[in-house]
């Protein structure tokens, strides 16, 4: 299911074989989506309005259409009720635990991925900023383990009924990530903080998630994820190698 037609060349590149388009919010399109579908993989979109009515409006429609498996990729601590893109995780999986459905939950920390839209950037500057402390420490972890722990759940039993957090080794703070991109870069790379009052104004919807970052930082282990890949999960390292390797050839990601 996708949002943009446009994007639908694309998924049908990735295997797709039947792409339908269209809103969350729509049961129409919601209930076309999931005709004939036994096990599902949601994901909300980032910043999704009215996220949780929406992930409750999604399980109940799976329910009608006869789903036997849900999986969802939720977050690292939806208990975290100050954090509204956390918190509204949890009344979905609530939806979820209040049926008869063949569950797994997947709790993913912060992602990789995320460095790759401020690489050139990086790069450019030489700088690595964002807007909180930079002594404040995080577990991370690259998406594509997160999505091979999700085929894992849909397609083999192992994982039904758990609920699974999902993070890489290490709570790296940005002094250590400004170190493992000069490591790879070969050149002095800086860690800043960024005013999170100077951002624009659509990013100031994300300020608590921003103030906590800045007093506490996120987390969790890596004994999950190693135990369901049956080896130990990518590093932030490796990831930053790929980039820097993407960047020369001029295939940047």
């Amino acid at each position: 299911m996708i949002h943009d037609a446009r994007d639908e060349g694309a998924v049908r590149e990735k295997g797709a074989r039947d792409v339908v388009v269209g809103d969350l919010t729509d049961p129409t399109i919601v209930a076309a989506a999931l005709r004939g579908v036994g096990r599902v993989f949601y994901i909300a979109p980032v910043t999704l309005p009215d996220e949780a009515t929406v992930g409750k409006a999604f399980v109940a429609a799976a329910i009608s259409a006869g789903v036997r498996r849900f999986v969802f990729s939720s977050v690292i601590h939806p208990v975290l009720s100050g954090l509204p893109n956390h918190a509204l995780k949890a009344p979905v999986e609530d939806a979820v635990l209040n049926s008869d459905l063949e569950y797994t939950f997947l709790h993913p920390t912060v992602l990789f991925q995320n460095f790759a839209g401020a690489w050139d950037g990086i790069v450019k500057s030489g700088v690595v900023a964002e807007p909180w402390s930079n002594d404040t420490r995080f577990s991370r972890v690259d998406y594509r383990d997160v999505a091979e722990a999700a085929a894992i759940a849909l397609t083999e039993d192992r994982l039904l009924y758990g609920t699974f957090e999902l993070c890489a080794e290490g709570w790296l703070n940005r002094h250590d990530v400004a170190a493992l991109i000069a490591e790879v870069l070969g050149r002095k790379i800086t860690p800043q903080r960024l005013d999170p009052d100077a951002l624009p104004k659509d990013a100031q919807m994300m300020r608590p998630m921003f103030d906590y970052y800045d007093r506490i930082g996120l987390r969790g282990s890596a004994l999950t994820l190693a135990a369901i890949l049956g080896r130990e999960p990518r590093t932030l390292r490796a990831y930053f190698e790929e980039l820097a390797a993407a960047t020369s050839s001029g295939d940047a990601r």
